[in-house]
């Protein structure tokens, strides 16, 4: 019988629309991912936003305003959750911050809707696009550029391919000429190359180098014994 008491056509057709319009703009934004073949797709966004105003919409038929202020602040907690679960690190690059941002986006959307703030809904979802297909080209552009090892913040590589047998002696003796010259290894990973030989990674603190100064510790590095090559990169993955 408390579902014949709260049945409410006008709050129900607003609730309704409210969903469909979540669905919509869920559906656009996730479209966009599909798209690209990205980990949150079509139905991971629409969710996302459909779940967000569900919820939104449920609050503040039951509690108000004040209620729906306290379930958005849950909702963008709670996809921060989602979002994180996105989120992969490989080595030293970090891939799905992306992923996780637009999920946060069309969860925002999705609150909006649910607070029957259906235009303001379709002005983020403008803009959530905006970011993922009209910066692009923008990042594409700055990423092809040299990076500018003065001035420029970046990640630094060092590598040394070594004969496996003195692969630590070599890990050793690097980490301690880079630490030397002032510039201390984050993370230091080995990798076969080949069947006899190793590759060692040296990630480091520095977001700036002398490019003629690590020149010369690399070439240090390339003189120790067992050491078949060393040589060094910078990129901006991270």
């Amino acid at each position: 019988m408390q579902a014949l008491h709260n049945l409410n056509t006008v709050a129900a057709l607003n609730t309704l629309v409210s969903l469909f319009f979540a669905f919509v703009f869920g559906s656009v934004i996730g479209l966009e991912r599909q798209i690209r073949q990205r980990t949150a797709g079509l139905r991971t966004n629409t969710l996302v936003a459909v779940g967000a105003a569900v919820f939104v919409d449920l609050a503040l038929r039951l509690n108000g305003t004040e209620g729906a202020t306290r379930v958005i602040a849950y909702v963008v907690s709670g996809v921060g959750f989602l979002g994180a679960g996105s989120i992969m690190k490989e080595g030293a690059n970090v891939t799905g911050l992306n992923t996780a941002a637009t999920l946060w986006g069309s969860a925002a959307v999705g609150a909006c809707c649910g607070s029957s703030m259906i235009v303001e809904g379709g002005m983020a979802t403008v803009f959530v696009l905006a970011s993922n297909t009209l910066l692009r080209p923008v990042v594409n552009t700055i990423n092809r550029r040299p990076v500018d090892e003065e001035a420029g913040e970046a990640m630094y590589y060092v590598y040394a391919i070594c004969n496996s047998g003195v692969q630590a002696a070599v890990r050793e003796k690097m980490l301690s000429l880079l630490e030397a010259a002032n510039y201390p290894a984050r993370s230091v990973e080995k990798h076969p190359f080949g069947p006899q030989d190793t590759e060692i990674e040296i990630v480091l603190h520095a977001t700036s180098v002398d490019a003629a100064e690590l020149d010369q510790v690399v070439q240090q590095i390339g003189q120790l014994p067992g050491v078949m090559q060393a040589f060094w990169n910078p990129s901006t993955s991270e």
